[in-house]
């Protein structure tokens, strides 16, 4: 009995010590079987290589390169696309110096190096960053799912291809399936990817979530089609995403089979679900969706909406800019071979008729498409795809009353001479008054041309002359400077009435007043004043304790503010630094948007370029970076919602959205990113009390205050998304926060930026 149990501990031993480290494979370690238990080390053992068991089996084995210093030893390269071999399969480096991988007694060859490369060749090394060498061969010029740091891609012609061999990444720039459909091309070409987690590519750079180095990192192409940085985290042992190219899983192409909507929400390990539209079934002998009555004519069909549905594919789509529903309505109506059709609320008057198949279905509530869908008049009229809020009319009307046509006949002649002679009195008068104001007014004139005062209209805000303001000021005392900026100091003053007022004096006229002219008089039109009354409650980032609702009400303050100068001015204002500091608040706690400082006009919908980063560090906008082309940046109203969204969770949590220490709860500076953090607190892990301000934690009542912080959280959430396009609108924010909009569960913030 005691010899058994002697040989039940000793041959585990054996067996475990059996396995051998080597440097190097030449051509007299040759052949290389699987069951010689040999791994080829790189030199400081961060990734190994060798026969690894094929997942699910015993005796099928992929030749491979994984990461070895690490609990999750991921394969990143196989041999053959990692086609499995037979466990009597062996590795060989023939005479003519090519490495050949042989499957079986009968070796045949199933992979190969070419020849024509590779003549010299007598030893397989493994280097420190992962790339397998033979000779002239390097595993890095042949990827199989991944990018590993340091890997230079300047072979346009190299494709990554997913394990399940349904996607791949051609030409280092589209995400295609099945070969021919691509679903995704990104901005600019990939080039090499970094030890930092940038991702270089012919224009702007990728940053990972975690940018900076001493990171174990990969890019890798999954089963589901996205392309993703992960980053392994040594404390939980597991790779952590820190970039994904598709926010939305249900973007890409064939997740999904013919008539299915694809629905993210999470819930399951695929990070996505496929169901069957109102009025159809899955079918028994396929993977799709057919249609409960099949060949429905006009008189017994109507059309189902489907809100925040839209169907991308099919062979024979009719794309149409229309502007009416009900012209997209009725031509689909009146073809029999139409599905239904999609329409935008935008305002583009986008409408796309589906007229063979239903491919590619998903919902997403960032998307502004409604899907009408043909089904039978027995179905009931209401589905569980609603909730489509009316996007808000973000125009300016201007009514025009038109004079009726007279009915009595006039003397033509005569009223145009009679109007002439008004006409000339008129000017007349005018250059005798504008002559009377010149002459008694030259002084005046002299200055406000020497102070560039001359630039701005006549029409805007309350005008105070240069004396009334040096008498407000004292002279602009050192003594009543309360603010100082790159451009410009401000000064405290009273009016003559008594107001406490704070004027901002430029510091170099002649450079800022040309900017200055029109800005000013645009914000007096907006009824944003220029000399500020002092609010006594001083700013955000200087706030005493505030209750919940207070916060709440400053949110809402705020977010109308920023719609207001995004959606109802006459022209289209960027304030571009919202933070703390900047929103000013009253005696009764009513905010004040202050410092237009950096802030740009332009006409609605345009692009905006600037010649430089503007804004503070901490909230700007991801596209600041990504959109820099060399002349510029171009950017839109969404880099003010990433601002306000950084803004309101610091409202909520009491918290900067940048580390001032070397840590909070346990992370590490360099690791922490503030809307991840309170992502991952609220939303995945449901502890939304640890992201409160703990200074007034105290005074939350889950049954009173949950609904109003968990709308603060998520509408956060969805401002600081890193693409801009899924941002709200600061008009639908403002709602978001009111509670008339349904609001979602708002996709995971990956990016980090300073």
């Amino acid at each position: 009995m005691s010899f058994s149990f002697f040989i039940f501990i000793i041959i585990p031993l054996l067996s475990f010590s059996s396995v051998q480290s080597i440097s190097s494979f030449s051509i007299s370690n040759s052949p290389w079987h699987p069951s010689q238990n040999q791994t080829l080390l790189s030199p400081s053992s961060a990734f190994a290589a060798g026969f690894r068991h094929f997942p699910g089996s015993s005796n099928l084995y992929t030749f491979s390169i994984w990461y070895h210093n690490i609990s999750d030893q991921t394969i990143v390269w196989s041999a053959n696309r990692g086609i499995p071999v037979q466990a009597t399969a062996s590795l060989i480096i023939t005479s003519n110096g090519q490495l050949r991988l042989t499957n079986g007694s009968s070796r045949p060859t199933i992979w190969s190096t070419p020849t024509s490369v590779n003549s010299n060749s007598t030893g397989l090394f493994l280097r420190d960053d992962g790339n397998l060498v033979f000779g002239s061969w390097q595993s890095f010029d042949y990827p199989t799912d991944t990018f590993l740091p340091n890997q230079t891609l300047t072979n346009t012609s190299i494709v990554l291809k997913s394990k399940n061999g349904k996607f791949s990444l051609t030409g280092l720039k589209n995400l295609v399936f099945n070969g021919s459909d691509t679903y995704l091309s990104l901005p600019n070409r990939l080039v090499s990817f970094g030890l930092d987690g940038r991702v270089e590519t012919d224009g702007n750079p990728i940053y990972s979530a975690d940018f900076g180095k001493n990171r174990i990192r990969m890019l890798t192409l999954g089963n589901d089609g996205n392309l993703r940085i992960l980053t392994f985290n040594p404390h939980k042992g597991i790779w952590i995403l820190v970039w994904e190219a598709l926010l939305e899983i249900c973007q890409v192409h064939g997740l999904c089979g013919t008539g299915y909507i694809c629905y993210s929400d999470g819930s399951t390990l695929s990070g996505y679900e496929c169901v069957c539209p109102p009025g159809y079934m899955r079918s028994p002998t396929s993977d799709s969706c057919v249609i409960k009555t099949p060949n429905l004519d006009l008189e017994r069909s109507k059309f189902l909406r489907l809100d925040y549905v839209n169907y991308s594919g099919g062979s024979n789509q009719t794309n149409l800019m229309i502007f009416s529903f009900a012209n997209c309505s009725s031509m689909c109506l009146e073809n029999h071979k139409c599905l239904g059709f999609g329409f935008k609320y935008d305002g583009s008057g986008y409408c796309v008729l589906q007229l063979d198949k239903l491919l590619n279905g998903y919902w997403s509530p960032n998307t502004e498409m409604s899907f009408y869908l043909r089904v039978s008049n027995s179905e009931p009229d209401k589905s569980n795809f609603t909730g489509m809020s009316e996007l808000l009319n973000t125009t300016c009307p201007t009514l025009i009353s038109l004079p009726n046509p007279s009915t009595e006949s006039n003397n033509t002649t005569l009223n145009i001479i009679i109007v002439s002679i008004i006409f000339t009195f008129e000017i007349a008068s005018g250059v005798l008054l504008f002559w009377a104001f010149l002459k008694r007014y030259v002084k005046y004139r002299d200055m406000a041309q020497t102070l560039g005062l001359g630039l701005l209209p006549t029409t805007g805000p309350k005008r105070f002359t240069y004396a009334e303001i040096k008498s407000a000021t004292k002279d602009f005392s050192e003594e009543n400077v309360i603010g100082n900026g790159a451009f410009s100091d401000v000064y405290m003053g009273k009016l003559q009435d008594g107001r406490p007022v704070a004027v901002k004096c430029l510091k170099n006229v002649t450079v800022a007043i040309r900017s200055f002219g029109p800005r000013s008089n645009h914000n007096g039109r907006n009824d944003e004043d220029n000399i500020h009354e002092i609010d006594s409650t001083s700013s955000l980032e200087q706030r005493p304790m505030l209750d919940w609702n207070i916060r709440y009400r400053i949110a809402i303050g705020v977010a109308r503010a920023i719609a207001y100068l995004h959606e109802e001015c006459l022209e289209w204002v960027l304030h571009c630094d919202i933070k703390p500091e900047n929103i000013l608040l009253g005696d009764d706690f009513c905010p004040k948007v202050a410092d237009f400082g950096l802030s740009k006009l332009k006409k609605k919908e345009q692009l905006v370029t600037m010649s430089r980063v503007r804004g503070t560090r901490g909230y700007l906008a991801p596209e600041w970076r990504i959109n820099h082309n060399g002349h510029g940046t171009s950017v839109t109203s969404k880099v003010d919602v990433y601002s306000f969204g950084m803004v309101l969770l610091e409202i909520v949590t009491g918290k900067r959205n940048m580390i001032q220490g070397p840590s909070i709860d346990n992370i590490s500076s360099h690791e922490w990113y503030f809307p991840k953090w309170a992502f991952e607190m609220a939303i995945e892990e449901g502890k939304m009390e640890d992201i409160l301000d703990r200074q007034i934690k105290r005074s939350y009542d889950d049954k009173v205050h949950f609904q109003l912080i968990d709308r603060m959280v998520k509408t956060a959430l969805w401002c600081v998304q890193e693409k801009p396009e899924a941002r709200p609108s600061m008009g639908k924010v403002a709602k978001m926060l009111e509670g008339t909009v349904e609001i979602m569960e708002p996709p995971k913030p990956t990016m980090y930026y300073l």
